[in-house]
């Protein structure tokens, strides 16, 4: 059995940290630093100037919507829960209701924070939340300029399996739909 680490210790030593870039979404430091092993290098650092919201609108009969949309960076068309970003002055959930109502058009009577996540730690310090939404109402899109977003109803149980056979790839929605999976049948295990 391994003792356990104390997980206060940071054995990183920054030794100096320069602004390279931003624009009104990140920034990207680059720190002189002593790493662990107590050799000098640099580490890049990309901050985020919101935090990531995602959202699992589920309705009474177990279905959920999936929005789609070509996503620059990568180069390809992706499917993902309803997301996007609420700046961290500014309450997650009101972020996450603003994000539902843009993109399906959708309010929900009922939120429950599912999960916090970091995704990709060793490069940025963004931080996502991840709400189930239910008891749902519908109205109007409300789109950004930047998005040219493609909604899809379909159960649940299917986007789940979309997260396990890779056809969902972005990190928070394959998170959420595990989590909201799981967080719905232990909720009806726990009604029985």
């Amino acid at each position: 059995m391994h003792p356990a680490p104390d997980e206060t210790h940071n054995p990183w030593q920054t030794l100096s940290t320069e602004l390279k870039y931003q624009n009104p979404w990140i920034s990207v430091r680059e720190d002189q630093v002593i790493n662990p092993k107590g050799g000098r290098g640099i580490y890049g650092v990309v901050s985020m100037k919101n935090k990531a919201l995602g959202i699992i609108p589920v309705d009474a009969d177990g279905n959920t919507w999936l929005v789609g949309q070509y996503r620059y960076a990568l180069n390809e068309y992706s499917w993902e829960i309803p997301m996007g970003g609420g700046p961290i002055e500014v309450d997650i959930l009101e972020s996450a209701q603003r994000e539902l109502r843009e993109e399906t058009g959708m309010t929900a009577r009922r939120w429950t924070n599912i999960a916090r996540l970091h995704t990709s730690n060793s490069v940025t310090d963004e931080e996502g939340f991840v709400f189930l939404a239910e008891d749902l109402e519908h109205g109007q899109t409300e789109p950004e300029e930047t998005e040219e977003l493609h909604l899809w109803k379909l159960p649940l149980h299917e986007a789940v399996q979309m997260a396990l056979d890779s056809r969902i790839t972005d990190a928070i929605s394959v998170a959420g739909l595990l989590k909201a999976a799981h967080v719905l049948a232990a909720r009806q295990a726990g009604t029985k």
